[in-house]
């Protein structure tokens, strides 16, 4: 008995001197994360006990757990905390919350909210699988959520692949459809092929530094010895690979026209935000956080990639046919791909001119969710009358449903960046003014003739609402479900009130969102 009770003593005794290697965990600041992913478990479960005509509670269940979850980042708004930090090291945390996480996980929890009310209607009417649907979208807004308060490689690209692989099946959710198939396979294919570059980037940055958290990696990427300076360089080069997929930078953009058009429309509404968010932020972390010392590789590299982003996005949207079958997706698939060159270019301003410009592409990345789910789900209430998605579909919208085309048009302007879209045009000034601080000014100059070309696009559109409609008897007027215009009416409100007080977004241009 003596030796039993000795036992307990001997092996406690190391341990007494040591350091503890369990970390705590703070379950208020993972909350907007551990809340959608537990109500994705909780809708996968009941759909195999609630009958079918049931289904629809699911999708308000989701839409539920999405605004708890939005709910929650309140508490953290003071963007003071850290969890998953190492014991022999507590400057080196896997979770942060500070104010740039809070900001970009609002962007993406409340996208995923507006995603959700969209879908209510789509889900029931395409008879897509409400149980799968609901759980793949909360995962993927859970992973979303995850990646902006990510600080280690690791987390980095796990919550980039949480966000990522739901999406895929989200896109070919519309079973028999071969367009919605090819999509999703299109979509697989190049995102796993980005993926596996991403992992070997990882693996040389890990090989010369010896450490995946991030501070640590910039610390140590100061100092490389010369013999692993070339496998660094690599690392870092490769790692921006995945990232500058999400983002739809050229030339990783070729998914994005077909993959819009063959998803349902409240997703393509998700990639064309959501996805972008987890992109653009995932590019910020590993840029001005992991890799400033590296800056005379990224920089210049983000600054062409954003010169041929926009210039190639902006050029096949005008190229678009208004009479062609999703014209109206695919124009709004290269605008996206045209907006994340501008999203881009204060990244690359950070090489110069540090890591504060990155709030141009904060603020701007506000504007441009809100106004860009709310053109989708004016896509989404058009489609039902007029599946076809044809831009000149919405020929004399006005005269048809006048709040919907003025929404609309209001969505065009703000992204065109042209009165009274206010904040469209500071958020773009925000942007401009980053590229020639940097003493980017060639940039400046690709971004404003590419602001001319985006006028016409988005001008030609504006103006084809408020014809007169071509064949008034055609088609008959259906009452828009209330989730639909729940969702039109947030997103423009939402974008009114911005353009009135512009300041409310434009304040994170100015100053830091990381702590110091």
């Amino acid at each position: 008995m003596t030796a039993l009770t000795a036992l307990p003593t001997l092996a406690a005794a190391p341990a007494a001197g040591a350091a503890s290697l369990v970390q705590s965990v703070d379950w208020l600041a993972i909350t907007p994360v551990v809340l959608p992913a537990a109500v994705a478990l909780v809708v996968l479960v009941a759909d195999l006990f609630v009958p079918e005509r049931r289904k629809p509670l699911l999708g308000w269940l989701s839409v539920a757990g999405l605004a708890a979850a939005t709910a929650t980042l309140i508490p953290l708004r003071a963007g003071d905390r850290t969890t998953f930090c190492l014991t022999t090291d507590p400057g080196a945390c896997s979770y942060t919350a500070d104010h740039f996480a809070l900001v970009i996980q609002f962007l993406v929890l409340a996208g995923a909210l507006v995603t959700a009310l969209l879908s209510v209607t789509a889900v029931r009417d395409a008879r897509m699988p409400a149980g799968e649907y609901w759980f793949l979208l909360l995962s993927s807004a859970a992973g979303a959520a995850l990646l902006p308060a990510s600080r280690d490689l690791a987390t980095l690209i796990v919550a980039l692949e949480v966000a990522s692989l739901p999406a895929f099946a989200l896109v070919g959710m519309r079973r028999g459809d071969r367009l919605s198939s090819e999509a999703a396979l299109k979509f697989f294919l190049s995102s796993v092929t980005a993926t596996a570059v991403s992992l070997m980037g990882v693996s040389f940055v890990y090989a010369a530094t010896g450490s995946l958290h991030l501070t640590q990696v910039a610390d140590r990427l100061e100092d490389v010895p010369g013999q692993l300076d070339t496998l660094a360089m690599a690392g870092v080069a490769l790692t921006l690979v995945g990232f500058a997929f999400k983002t739809a930078a050229v030339p990783f953009h070729f998914w994005v026209p077909d993959t819009y058009v063959g998803a349902p429309l409240p997703i393509a509404g998700y990639l064309s935000v959501i996805g972008k968010a987890v992109g653009f932020t995932g590019l910020i972390l590993v840029t001005v956080i992991a890799f400033p010392a590296y800056s005379e590789v990224w920089g210049p590299a983000l600054a062409v990639l954003a010169a041929l982003t926009m210039t190639l996005g902006n050029a096949a949207a005008v190229r678009q046919s208004p009479d062609r079958p999703n014209s109206a997706v695919r124009l709004l698939a290269w605008s996206s791909v045209g907006q994340a060159g501008y999203l881009l270019v204060p990244i690359a301003a950070a090489a110069y001119s540090g890591r504060d410009q990155i709030g141009s592409t904060v603020a701007y990345a506000l504007m441009y969710g809100a106004v860009n789910l709310g053109a989708f789900a004016v896509a989404a209430l058009v489609a039902r009358t007029k599946p076809q998605n044809r831009i000149s579909d919405y020929r004399g919208l006005y005269a048809q449903r006048p709040a919907a085309a003025l929404a609309l048009a209001f969505f065009l302007l703000c992204l065109a960046g042209l009165p009274p879209g206010l904040i469209g045009l500071f958020a773009k000034v925000t942007v401009f003014r980053a590229a020639v601080d940097a003493g980017l000014g060639w940039l400046a100059v690709v971004m404003a003739v590419n602001v001319v070309i985006a006028l016409y696009y988005y001008l030609r559109w504006t103006a084809l609402l408020f014809r007169a409609p071509e064949a008034p008897a055609e088609g008959v007027r259906t009452k828009a479900p209330w989730p639909v215009s729940i969702a039109i009416a947030v997103t423009a409100a939402v974008s009114v009130v911005l353009s009135g007080a512009p300041q409310l977004v434009l304040r994170f241009a100015s100053g830091s969102l990381f702590p110091l």
